[in-house]
């Protein structure tokens, strides 16, 4: 697991004041992504290639 240790975390504008999303996390070399209502239980780390890509599945509904 990458150390994204004082890195800045930030949350979609979308939630709304909701705990119930993800964090993320972007540096020059991962993404990072962990559960806003559990941060201790850590997070996990992508590419920015494979990260792009999943957004682009999600704002193309490909999971739905």
């Amino acid at each position: 697991m990458a150390d994204l240790t004082g890195v800045t975390w930030r949350k979609s504008s979308r939630s709304q004041g909701a705990n119930n999303c993800v964090e993320v996390a972007v540096t020059t070399d991962v993404v990072g992504v962990r559960d806003t209502k559990d941060r201790a239980a850590g997070h996990f780390t992508t590419t920015g290639r494979q990260w792009s890509a999943f957004l682009t599945a999600v704002k193309t509904s490909r999971f739905d």
